[in-house]
């Protein structure tokens, strides 16, 4: 199965946190590193796979159960184990624990906006060059899944502030984060606030958009960003680059500005039937990224020549009224 497919065969019966009220009381223990070599404790997530690559969540609590449509496990039969224990349900089906990676979290956690897979993480993170030390401002926060990828990039010597005009949406992202770090990061700020306004007012290496109309904050981004700062934006459709692109240019306080998308092909290696995978994760959503620069007239570069500085330019305010009239 791909990373980035969301995990098939969620059993509809399948309660991942045991009965209702058991072991409600009791706190999460503190996340322990996928490989480490420590038995799987009191509390602690992990996630269950069947022989068949279904996938399930679970927060381990002393004295619970869980149940799904293959039987039911005892807590106790994996707290105290290796990491990688394999156990048996009370209907025969073999399930493997192992600490969840960021990845398999993401799959499995709570949703409320439509989260951005492992391929675009990896991408925002090499394309902004976030490192530790860095202070990223995100904007929105959606369900948390690029926030976890952020965080885990600037490390315990960076900071992420995400901004999340829904207060909805920043609730789910709050759960999921403190969920999967065992608590709230010190490194981390979660704003409800609409990033249009608030932005400007902030100072960081790098700012990342994940919004409807990126444009509308270009000049914010601007504000925010010292030369040499990165912008990248996570949108899905054409119009929204090119309107983007655009802005970032006619702001004259960009450069450099990319746009690219990532493919994933997984490939099936069973003994010597090897060939590509039925299903391949193609578009999600293209990467739009630039640079940060003082303007022509503050000693910036000039202007690269561009193809639409020959043929015009796009009338998107008569654009946008041809849109509403036919709407």
């Amino acid at each position: 199965m791909s990373a980035d497919t969301p995990a098939t065969g969620d059993a509809p019966a399948a309660r991942t946190d045991g009965p209702a009220g058991a072991g409600a009381g009791a706190e999460p223990a503190a996340p322990v590193l996928p490989g480490t070599d420590a038995p799987i404790a009191d509390g602690e997530l992990v996630v269950l796979t069947d022989r068949k690559g279904r996938r399930y969540l679970v927060t381990l609590r002393s004295g619970d159960e869980w149940h799904s449509h293959g039987g039911l496990v005892a807590h106790d039969e994996i707290i105290g184990s290796p990491e990688g224990v394999s156990v048996h349900t009370s209907k025969g089906m073999e399930v493997t624990a192992l600490r969840p990676t960021r990845d398999e979290f993401v799959l499995k956690m709570k949703r409320g906006a439509q989260v951005v897979y492992t391929k675009d993480q990896a991408m925002i993170v090499a394309l902004g060059d976030v490192r530790p030390g860095c202070t990223v401002v995100e904007a929105g926060a959606g369900s948390g899944a690029l926030t976890l990828a952020l965080l885990a990039a600037v490390g315990e010597s960076g900071q992420v502030v995400s901004f999340e005009h829904r207060e909805d949406h920043a609730r789910i992202a709050r759960r999921n984060v403190t969920r999967f770090h065992g608590g709230e990061p010190t490194n981390w700020e979660l704003v409800v606030d609409d990033v249009t306004a608030a932005l400007s007012t902030r100072t960081a290496h790098r700012v990342v958009l994940d919004l409807l109309e990126p444009w509308d904050v270009v000049a914010a981004t601007a504000e925010a960003l010292p030369p040499g700062g990165i912008v990248v934006a996570y949108t899905p459709g054409v119009p929204q680059v090119m309107r983007f692109t655009d802005t970032l240019w006619a702001d004259g306080r960009f450069t450099d500005v990319r746009t690219s998308e990532t493919l994933v092909r997984p490939w099936d290696v069973d003994g010597l039937a090897v060939r590509p995978a039925h299903r391949m994760v193609a578009h999600t959503a293209f990467l739009t990224t630039a640079r940060r620069v003082p303007r022509r007239a503050d000693g910036g570069p000039a202007r690269r020549r561009r193809k639409a500085d020959t043929g015009g330019s796009v009338d998107w305010g008569a654009t946008d009224d041809l849109r509403v009239a036919g709407s």
